[in-house]
């Protein structure tokens, strides 16, 4: 991630065109005419060999020979020359460079680099980054800048548009130009062999004069990069993204259900969802939703009120919303009431609020008033079409009032042509949102309650995961052999929480070069993570399978037990509601006899026996895993059963999951409409289901050798969840790469126990689920104590701001916080924060900005130095360059533990001192703070 050396690209001085030229139609004339005609008021520098003179200014032979440093150089030259130029230009000084030219996938030969590596190594040395190649350019109005071969100019605006391709950024310029749509920044990316669109995503998301930010995707190359970035810039203003490639490439063959349900682009959503952004389908629904977004007042509900002078018009809004899932506000009875002393007794007495085609100005100014009054009312659409009683413009001019002093959104439709243009004009005027058709007004509309949906994510605070059952599995990693291990022992029940004899049951099969465990390895896994699982029990032969029946009790279900078969059912090896051992004796003989004939070339390791489950009123659910080629483990949830691929009701969602991120997942399938209470079946446990989802998280964090996981049917009713089925599919010996995850997980290996003043203290990173404690914290403290960290009086911390304080992006920021610990090595569930220490890292991990605050009773006793120590220990080991803070000149007790610490300490005017800490080799740990082994309860 890096936004290093990008205000060179986004605001240069100066620009240098490499291949300028005064020839017709050329990439290098087209350059020279956009930048001159644009207004750029820096000096434009052509650089050409051949030609005295481009475009009236005179030109240079080469980069050696400009009169300064350019800034910025525009690259349109041959490809094999590109490699050669942007050396010369790093060792000239210039920082950025924008490549147009294509063709630098070509190699000069055979066995050796292309140009783009070639390209890329030229630039390294000198921090120079490049845009594209094989790139239209980019445009920034703001500064005049038009550093492209696009056809046309930008208009200025506060929408930043970026796209990867730039065949669609040019049609999308000419055709935002025709409906005076203007723009920040116009950036097509090209082929990204530097400049990605994470890094741009990075610095839009702090630049003042962008109001919102569109994407067009067709790729996302380094998953993690991309969500930070993502989620960094969601949180600061609205991200839109349209993303090609929705219908699927064809199913693919597949080891478990999961892997051919999780579709490439369901994932695309479940990431442009968990980051906070929204998705469209249409660049036309993309500025529609920039318009909504960055105009109107945040949604605070779901519940839309239509006003309407058309009966007609209100039936197709109520239409558009109901198909697609929307919620018409159900009037109050005082809102009726309200309406009732301002409309003639003909209105439609419910929402839709028609008015009556011959409403005058006071008519539609008392609706809206009573519906802006309405708490049952989170935003209003309002929509006119013309008539000859009163002009459209008369009800703009005495509504707009209205509309920008409410707290709630409104929209506005104005049907119709010419005659309400004007209408329009004094909506898009003043900042109001305005559609043509109730479709498209219901659309945005439905988009805002997405958009909202997808912010509250990364704001729900979750509450803590219940305990499982603490069982003992360990004995599963030493077992001779895989059945072994799987195979039930007297008194022995596998648990929770034991990931080693998880990973050794699945780094077995690797080395034995199985690609699928058996189906009671899997359960072995499960049930280390709390997962239930149905007894199982394994059989070598029909004689023992009807033991183990006789034991476990009847009705019996069997199964065949083989490497070979991944779906057992497709071939007759399950067996349901065997009575007594003699049929489950002739069930075995006859599977075997059946997979011999059908499946001639499987190997048969015997058969599992279980209990026959009896719920009848459980829900039959599906829980996967499966690998996405880009963004890693992904998880799926929804309907379950044989039927799974044809039903196809699932959802997807990224790990690592809380019980807040599991509760939405179940909510965006159609089974979960099954969940709950209806006629004589009672509603399924909701938390024991949701700890499922969230322990599978676990697995998938835990386990880098887990390739696919399938539960089904995972049964679900008010008694709990059961696995009754379980395949899992390992990796196949290939190491995964280190960021395999497209969000880093909780990092429980930073937890530490540590003496301080006689009092065992657990140092651990922040969990979302800390927001509680993080509220009582700062609530106890001091008002001096507040006053020295946040630089002024502070009272309450909002919900949203706790909510980003506690759940962070652990690849780009920390938060330590320390605990009491009690008499059994671990704190309680109502343990207070005694302090915390933060950090912001920049996108290129250069410099991190840390924040301190110590509990008022715990100061003074060694917790501030140890935390800070902690800290800088964990940022040196990351590749953080320094640690930098402020702290006022009063607070003498920070300064003293920073230059303790090694901190360069100085005035930096304003009553402020600078802190700054250079992480080099080595380690800054107070004596004694070595971190002690933890107890596996807190690991």
């Amino acid at each position: 991630m890096s936004v290093r050396n990008l205000e060179h690209l986004f605001r240069p001085r100066s620009v240098a065109v490499i291949g300028a030229t005064d020839r017709p139609g050329s990439i290098g004339s087209l350059v020279m005419h956009n930048l001159l005609s644009a207004g750029f008021e820096g000096p434009v520098w052509p650089v050409n060999p051949k030609h005295p003179t481009v475009a009236g200014l005179q030109a240079w032979p080469d980069v050696d020979t400009l009169p300064e440093v350019p800034e910025l150089a525009v690259i349109c030259t041959p490809a094999a020359t590109v490699p050669g130029l942007v050396q010369a230009l790093g060792r000239r000084g210039t920082r950025a460079a924008v490549v147009l030219t294509a063709g630098l996938k070509a190699r000069e030969r055979p066995d050796g680099p292309t140009l783009e590596q070639q390209m890329l190594e030229a630039a390294r040395p000198y921090l120079l980054r490049v845009l594209g190649p094989n790139c239209l350019g980019l445009l920034v109005p703001g500064v005049r800048l038009n550093a492209s071969f696009a056809h046309t100019h930008a208009l200025p605006g506060r929408l930043a548009f970026v796209s990867q391709s730039g065949a669609l950024a040019t049609a999308l310029l000419d055709w935002a130009n025709s409906r005076g749509i203007g723009f920040s920044h116009f950036v097509s990316l090209g082929d990204s062999a530097d400049v990605d669109v994470g890094d741009v995503l990075d610095w839009l998301a702090s630049d003042p004069a962008t109001q919102a930010i569109l994407l067009y995707l067709e790729s996302v190359q380094a998953a993690r990069k991309f969500m930070s970035a993502a989620r960094a810039a969601a949180r600061n203003k609205p991200v839109l993204v349209v993303k090609s490639g929705r219908a699927p490439e064809g199913a693919r063959a597949a080891a478990s259900h999961t892997g051919a349900l999780a579709a490439s682009d369901l994932v695309v959503d479940a990431a442009i969802r968990r980051a906070g952004m929204l998705r469209v389908l249409t660049l036309q629904e993309l500025f529609d939703a920039a318009e909504t977004l960055a105009r109107a007042r945040p949604l605070a509900g779901e519940r839309l009120a239509v006003l309407t002078n058309g009966g007609g018009a209100g039936v197709l809004a109520a239409d558009a919303l109901a198909l697609a899932g929307g919620r018409l506000a159900p009037l109050a009875p005082e809102t009726l009431a309200a309406l009732d002393r301002a409309l003639p007794a003909t209105w439609s007495h419910g929402n839709p609020v028609d008015i009556i085609g011959d409403a005058p100005v006071a008519r539609y100014t008392a609706a809206l008033e009573a519906l802006l009054a309405a708490d049952e009312v989170d935003a209003v659409l309002l929509m006119h079409a013309p008539t000859a009683v009163v002009p459209s413009t008369e009800i703009a001019r005495a509504c707009l009032p209205l509309v920008q002093q409410a707290r709630k959104p409104v929209l506005t439709c104005w049907l119709g042509g010419d005659v309400v243009e004007p209408a329009r004009q004094l909506c898009a005027t003043a900042g109001v949102p305005t559609y043509d058709t109730p479709e498209r007004a219901v659309t945005a509309f439905l988009q805002m309650v997405e958009y909202r949906r997808n912010q509250d994510s990364l704001l729900q605070t979750p509450p803590a995961l219940p305990e499982a059952p603490r069982r003992d599995v360990a004995r599963a990693a030493d077992a001779a052999s895989a059945e072994e291990a799987a195979a039930p022992k007297a008194g022995y029940t596998a648990g929770a929480d034991d990931r080693a004899a998880a990973r050794a049951m699945l780094q077995r099969a690797q080395a034995e070069g199985r690609e699928m465990l058996s189906e009671l390895e899997a359960k072995v896994v499960l049930e280390a993570y709390g997962i239930p699982a149905v007894p199982t029990r394994l059989a070598r032969d029909p004689d023992e399978a009807a033991c183990c029946a006789e034991s476990l009790g009847f009705p019996a279900v069997l199964k065949i037990l083989s490497h070979d078969i991944s779906h057992k059912s497709d071939v007759g090896g399950v067996v349901l509601g065997l009575q007594d051992a003699a049929q489950v004796r002739e069930a075995a003989r006859a599977m075997i006899e059946r997979i011999a004939r059908v499946r001639p070339g499987a190997r048969l390791a015997g058969f599992t026996v279980q209990p026959q489950v009896r719920r009848p009123m459980a829900r039959e659910l599906i829980v996967g895993v499966s690998q996405d080629p880009v963004f890693g483990p992904v998880i799926l949830f929804g309907q379950g059963g044989t039927a799974v691929e044809l039903l196809a009701d699932r959802a997807i969602a990224l790990p690592p999951l809380n019980m807040a991120l599991a509760r939405e997942l179940v909510s965006r399938t159609q089974v979960a409409k099954l969940l709950g209470a209806w006629r004589d079946h009672p509603a399924v446990d909701e938390q024991a289901l949701n700890a499922v989802l969230v322990r599978v998280s676990h697995l998938v964090c835990d386990l880098d050798e887990l390739a696919e996981l399938d539960i089904n049917p995972l049964l679900a009713d008010e008694a709990g969840v059961v696995a009754l089925d379980a395949r899992m599919r390992v990796r196949a010996g290939q190491p995964p790469v280190a960021s395999r995850l497209a969000i880093r997980p909780y990092p429980k290996e930073l937890e530490s126990l540590h003496p301080v003043d006689g009092q065992q203290v657990l140092v651990r990173p922040i969990r979302p689920e800390d927001e509680s404690r993080l509220r009582d914290f700062y609530a106890s403290a001091r008002p001096e104590d507040v006053r020295l960290r946040f630089f002024g009086p502070r009272r309450e911390w909002a919900h949203r701001e706790l909510a980003r304080y506690s759940q962070i992006d652990y690849d780009r920021e920390m938060c330590l916080v320390a605990l009491p610990v009690e008499a059994e090595g671990r704190p309680s569930p109502q343990a207070p924060l005694l302090g915390e220490v933060r950090a912001l890292c920049d996108p290129d991990n250069l410099e991190a900005e840390f924040a301190i605050q110590v509990r008022s009773d715990w100061q003074q006793r060694g917790l501030g130095r140890l935390l800070l120590a902690l800290l800088a220990d964990h940022l040196r080991r990351r590749g953080t360059e320094r640690l930098v803070g402020m702290c006022l000149r009063e607070n003498v007790g920070m300064a003293r533990l920073a230059r303790s610490l090694g901190f360069e300490v100085r005035d930096a005017g304003g009553g402020v001192m600078a802190l700054r800490l250079e992480l080099g080799a080595g380690g800054n740990l107070p004596a004694g703070s070595a971190a002690q082994e933890l107890p596996s309860s807190l690991s």
